[in-house]
């Protein structure tokens, strides 16, 4: 029988983040959620209780407040006694029209998806090593596989995100640290509330699936739905003069 992980989830109270840990939960894993508000926490935890986790929790965790990490983990780990598995699904998102026009909204986003996101990863890294070795998973995007005229500012905190835990893979997995990371196209979730959903546009339970599935086979990079993979292959292949003409 398979042992229960022991996970500690941030950004698990809505959308692709919510779906896994109910996942997670159904099968019988040991949860804490990170997150910035409490009421919000105390109910998906609730939940997560009622769908078989073998327990669940949460802990205040701000991923636009640095400081916040190192006593988040501290509490987890009082919780969960260790945890083998941190996953990171929260991200700041915003029309490109929207960061064009406000650049305080601008620098949160640059600041939270990329330089934030990053020392969060490097707190979890230590935390994991420390005991040997662990589970590294953080949701980035499709959006950073080339320069595109409506996510430019985005999908260049999702570009240097990609590159980092690609070089976190390389530098750590033969000391037990396995980094994935998780390339989605458009998800219909409330980040996205308002947007029309583009060719190939999935349901958060579809990823979450497909998530869990990564984590437990140790996939370095999974694109989801899986038909972004071959597309991306293409669209990486593509002039500059090409991805000009196009608002794609």
């Amino acid at each position: 029988m398979r042992e229960p992980r022991s996970v500690v989830l941030l950004g698990g109270t809505s959308g692709i983040g919510r779906a896994l840990a109910r996942k997670l939960a159904e099968r019988g894993d040991r949860i804490v959620l990170f997150g910035r508000k409490p009421e919000e926490l105390e109910r998906s935890v609730q939940d997560l209780r009622v769908r078989g986790a073998s327990k669940a929790a949460w802990v205040e965790c701000d991923l636009r407040k640095p400081e916040s990490f190192a006593s988040s983990f501290d509490e987890a780990q009082k919780v969960l006694g260790f945890f083998d598995t941190v996953i990171v699904t929260a991200a700041r998102f915003a029309t490109q029209e929207q960061l064009e026009r406000d650049r305080e909204l601008l620098y949160e986003l640059l600041t939270v998806n990329f330089t934030h996101t990053v020392l969060f990863c490097e707190e979890a890294k230590n935390r994991l090593l420390a005991r040997g070795g662990g589970t590294l998973c953080v949701l980035s995007s499709v959006a950073g596989e080339r320069g595109r005229k409506p996510v430019v500012f985005y999908g260049a905190t999702k570009a240097g995100l990609s590159r980092y835990l690609e070089g976190l893979d390389h530098r750590f997995r033969q000391e037990g640290l396995r980094v994935i990371t998780i390339k989605p196209g458009f998800v219909k979730t409330p980040m996205t509330a308002g947007l029309k959903p583009p060719p190939f546009a999935a349901e958060a339970d579809e990823v979450a699936e497909l998530i869990l599935f990564a984590i437990d086979w140790g996939i370095p990079v999974l694109y989801v739905p899986l038909v972004w993979a071959p597309i991306m292959s293409v669209i990486r292949r593509l002039p500059r003069f090409v991805m000009r003409r196009f608002n794609f």
